[in-house]
């Protein structure tokens, strides 16, 4: 059965989404999968708002486009979610992860997001926690594996150690693995 998952990352510039997108591919590269990871960005600037898009599947990829309809849709920064309608197009029955400690039922309330579902994971404190810096696309990244199972938590830390000098890559290395442990997948 053809399996094609579409992620699309919502973040700041300087934040890491288009990061964690490749980080997300790359993990699939190791499985075997097709992929496709590329950002979306006027004239960048940190800070500013961008769009990154992950493509995954067992067969061939012969789309090549913004992701439109999403099956996951990652919020790196919850204040895009005043500015951004980061719901848009989400098929139902999908998954939005919000780096928030707000209550998952609120805030699907607040995203009128009745055919999805939605989970909050404390990126932000995890990340400072154990990285001493707020850089959440490893914790969201953890928290994407762990929910769709496309990919596994090795691959996972295999590439982050391919991608980060040794100890940033260990300290990311332990994000992603609270985050993976923490977030419930069903």
């Amino acid at each position: 059965m053809k399996r094609l998952l579409e992620v699309r990352w919502h973040g700041r510039g300087g934040q890491g989404a288009w990061t964690a997108s490749e980080l997300l591919a790359r993990a699939a590269i190791h499985e075997g999968k097709y992929i496709q990871s590329f950002p979306e960005f006027g004239p960048e600037r940190m800070g500013a708002p961008l769009r990154a898009f992950t493509r995954i599947s067992d067969e061939p990829i012969r789309m090549h486009c913004a992701v439109y309809n999403p099956d996951v849709v990652v919020v790196l920064d919850p204040t895009l979610l005043k500015t951004v309608p980061v719901t848009e197009g989400l098929k139902d029955g999908g998954v939005i992860l919000v780096n928030s400690k707000e209550d998952s039922a609120e805030l699907k309330k607040t995203l009128k997001a009745e055919k999805a579902k939605v989970l909050t994971i404390p990126a932000t404190e995890i990340a400072v926690r154990i990285l001493g810096r707020p850089i959440t696309n490893t914790a969201m990244l953890g928290a994407v594996a762990r929910v769709t199972g496309i990919v596994s938590l090795e691959s996972i830390e295999k590439v982050v150690r391919e991608r980060f000098r040794q100890n940033i890559a260990e300290k990311n290395v332990a994000v992603v693995k609270e985050v993976y442990k923490e977030v419930k997948s069903e």
